[in-house]
């Protein structure tokens, strides 16, 4: 991999940013993690409106569903219905395993869905397969 990568993590809840934070390290995912913690921090994020206006564009965004201000049902339907933001892949991470919400987040066109582990060893190894594909395997569009 020759180019920096970026990670956008779209996640309210510190404890589960420090985990997957330490779960990017220990996996050896190569990338710079950028946070924000609602819905609507990560539409401004994505345009880079405000105070993210030179925010590097994500290669992957770790999308939470359960989020303040704007769901991350919202920020998924927003983003696939955006010419430029549709080409960024999109991977729920989320504690959610009810179909409802997996069978919601593929007809809004995320790219993998992802029920977090809750053992660390497990949660760790499922970083690393999502950073080594999505990061390392697939050509991202630029």
């Amino acid at each position: 991999m020759s180019a920096a990568r970026h990670i956008l993590l779209v996640e309210d809840n510190p404890g589960d940013v420090r985990l997957t934070a330490v779960a990017l390290q220990e996996a050896g995912v190569r990338g710079e993690l950028h946070v924000v913690h609602d819905g609507e921090q990560a539409l401004l994020y994505l345009r880079k409106g405000g105070e993210f206006k030179e925010a590097a564009t994500p290669d992957i965004v770790l999308l939470d569903l359960n989020l303040p201000r704007v769901s991350g049902r919202e920020v998924l339907a927003t983003m696939k219905k955006d010419a430029l933001l549709r080409r960024i892949p999109v991977a729920v991470l989320t504690t959610s395993s009810d179909m409802e919400d997996v069978d919601a987040a593929y007809a809004s066109h995320v790219n993998c869905y992802i029920t977090k582990p809750i053992d660390m060893d497990r949660f760790v190894e499922v970083i690393r397969s999502l950073g080594r594909f999505w990061l390392d395997v697939v050509t991202l569009p630029r």
